[in-house]
């Protein structure tokens, strides 16, 4: 008896490896499917065009790694994106005298502010204790108005500018400059929560925050910073946007960017419990996301059906990766 429950312990966990590289192997199928229904799926310009665009997905689903590893959420990125977007162009057009004209000066100013929400977000969480998912839901719905607000409800096109440029620029070999930016994110976010003790602190938060609390983590700084990380991420993914499509209209630029976010981190195999991060789960699901609307657009499907295909997704993603009880 005891030799068939050693024999049963050293059997292949599937539920485990599934949770591990069930995105991987999700990825790997609709790319198998793509390339059987387009002939010229694996044209080189179609994998620089799915990093292009994978950008603001990718980004805001590393910020909402950290934010769902202490067990929270974030609902606001795709408002923050907007904000981050519009006081960027109103900079650079010169609607606001901050920051001078200049691209580095507008960005500066875009990435500050939307910290500056993010860590709003966190402050309230962490030191009033608010639900999560009110605080952000608040300025989801607040953070949109103040886009708005801000030019009128029209859309701020800057067209021809270095801003423009930097959105569509090539690196020798035709290389998009989105992919340098993806690989610098993912390597800085996978250093900070394997490498560092701050990444040890989120996951540890996650994992039972009052033991956190206990064991001498200043849990309330590390929300705060999570959060303001969270905000960062999604004020870069609005700029990169806006800079790639020449204009910053308040009333789309990141709408619906949070639902790809969570979908990204869930499809990852990261709970949403809070506690272990996945990076490369959290990789394959937003080129998942991306790779689902691309599909949909390269074989003339109607966009709605993309959102129910993501739904289904998540759904089989999280029954695969859901955890045995004991």
């Amino acid at each position: 008896m005891r030799m068939a429950e050693a024999s049963k312990d050293r059997g292949f966990d599937w539920n485990r490896h599934f949770r591990a590289f069930g995105a991987a192997y999700a990825f790997l199928a609709i790319v198998l499917a793509d390339s059987l229904l387009n002939k010229n799926f694996f044209a080189l310009n179609t994998f620089w065009n799915l990093s292009i665009q994978a950008l603001p997905v990718l980004l805001t689903a590393l910020g909402m790694l950290l934010v769902i590893s202490t067990g929270g959420i974030d609902i606001s990125v795709g408002s923050i994106m907007a904000v981050a977007g519009v006081l960027c162009a109103q900079s650079l057009t010169g609607q606001l005298p901050i920051g001078g004209g200049s691209v580095p000066g507008a960005m500066f100013l875009g990435l500050a502010v939307a910290t500056l929400i993010g860590a709003f977000s966190g402050l309230l969480i962490a030191w009033f204790r608010i639900q999560p998912v009110i605080v952000t839901l608040v300025l989801y719905i607040a953070g949109r108005g103040v886009a708005q607000l801000m030019s009128d409800g029209g859309t701020i096109v800057f067209y021809g500018t270095r801003f423009n440029d930097m959105g569509v620029a090539r690196l020798p070999g035709n290389v998009p400059i989105q992919l340098v930016v993806e690989v610098v994110f993912v390597l800085a976010t996978a250093f900070i929560l394997k490498k560092s003790t701050f990444g040890y602190y989120v996951q540890a938060i996650g994992e039972n925050p009052a033991a956190s609390t206990l064991s001498g983590i200043r849990t309330k700084s590390v929300l705060v910073a999570v959060y303001a990380l969270s905000g960062f991420m999604a004020g870069l993914a609005g700029i990169f946007t806006s800079a790639r499509s020449s204009c910053a209209d308040p009333n789309t630029l990141g709408a619906l960017a949070e639902m790809d976010a969570i979908a990204a981190v869930a499809i990852g195999g990261t709970s949403m419990n809070g506690g272990k991060s996945r990076v490369m789960g959290t990789i394959f699901g937003a080129m998942i996301i991306q790779l689902v609307t691309i599909t949909i657009n390269m074989n003339n499907i109607h966009y709605a059906y993309a959102r129910i295909l993501k739904g289904l997704i998540i759904i089989a993603a999280v029954y695969l990766q859901r955890e045995k009880k004991r």
